[in-house]
């Protein structure tokens, strides 16, 4: 058996991660995991391409998915950290680097590592 290369762990390992804070947030229906299946397709020829750009592709998938949510579906993930106002999306940060974070941009806090959302929502997720 063929040891799995590289670009293939880094997609697996950001379809994990992103499915994981879907799962977190309450919203791993079936549609919405095709839209990490669709995303993960669509990067799997971008890091074919720029194969250095693996260490980016869960932050990428991320928010392609955070892109087709509001379009279909409204912000997410919501700000879990601001009480007042209105709510809010978290961004991942960095848009192009490795080790990506959900962010709070109004308050200007890192929220939680790509996959970890369900750590930051706690109570939140399980009322």
């Amino acid at each position: 058996m063929d040891p799995i290369s590289p670009l293939e762990q880094a997609l697996h390992a950001a379809r994990a991660l992103v499915l994981a804070d879907l799962v977190a947030g309450r919203v791993a229906e079936a549609d919405v995991v095709s839209l990490v299946e669709e995303s993960v397709v669509q990067r799997r020829w971008w890091v074919e391409q720029w194969p250095e750009g693996a260490q980016y592709v869960a932050g990428l998938v991320a928010q392609d998915v955070q892109d087709a949510l509001l379009e279909r579906y409204g912000r997410w993930p919501l700000c879990p950290v601001c009480a007042t106002g209105d709510p809010h999306a978290l961004q991942v940060e960095p848009e192009l680097g490795a080790d990506p974070h959900w962010v709070c941009g109004e308050a200007g806090v890192k929220v939680a590592a790509l996959g970890s959302l369900g750590e930051a929502l706690g109570g939140a997720a399980s009322s």
